[in-house]
């Protein structure tokens, strides 16, 4: 816990499905999310968690996150509190090397939208790229899961 640092891609194709170690659904919601400030609370398979974020750096590659596991039953109160603010994704581990790369395909009104998350050690450390990850997205606030509460993908304007 600490920093986090992270790159973010939209994916070109699912070939990290039959790449991926994993695969897990997410359910989670925001208490609070404003001025680049998240609480977050999750519901992972079968685990709860609590997460604290802060706001990210200039370039969006870093930022403060606080994480703790919490009782599931605590974290299906706690989600009460977040009222429409809720995300519902399946999530695939990938493993790239020495890191583990996470693709989140995403449901409900943000079904289509799919992104992978790689974190690492360093802004600047080095990391192998599977083909199928595309475009680079970080720092880009639209992709940010408390940012499609607000503004889904399913509302978002095709890209020309």
């Amino acid at each position: 816990m600490g920093i986090e640092i992270e790159r973010k891609f939209l994916v070109k194709n699912n070939q990290y499905r039959t790449e991926s170690y994993s695969k897990n659904h997410i359910f989670q919601g925001y208490i609070c999310s404003e001025s680049g400030r998240t609480v977050r609370v999750r519901i992972k398979n079968d685990k709860g968690f609590i997460t604290i974020k802060g706001p990210s750096a200039n370039n969006g590659l870093s930022r403060f996150e606080w994480e703790q596991e919490i009782p599931v039953d605590g974290a299906k109160e706690l989600l009460q509190l977040c009222g429409n603010a809720l995300i519902e994704k399946y999530r695939y581990e990938v493993k790239s090397g020495k890191h583990v790369i996470e693709v989140d395909e995403f449901l409900g009104d943000n079904n289509g939208l799919v992104v992978a998350e790689i974190e690492l050690d360093s802004e600047n450390e080095d990391y192998l790229k599977p083909n199928w990850l595309g475009k680079e997205v970080t720092g880009e606030r639209r992709y940010y899961n408390s940012m499609l509460i607000k503004n889904p993908f399913c509302k978002w304007e095709p890209e020309i």
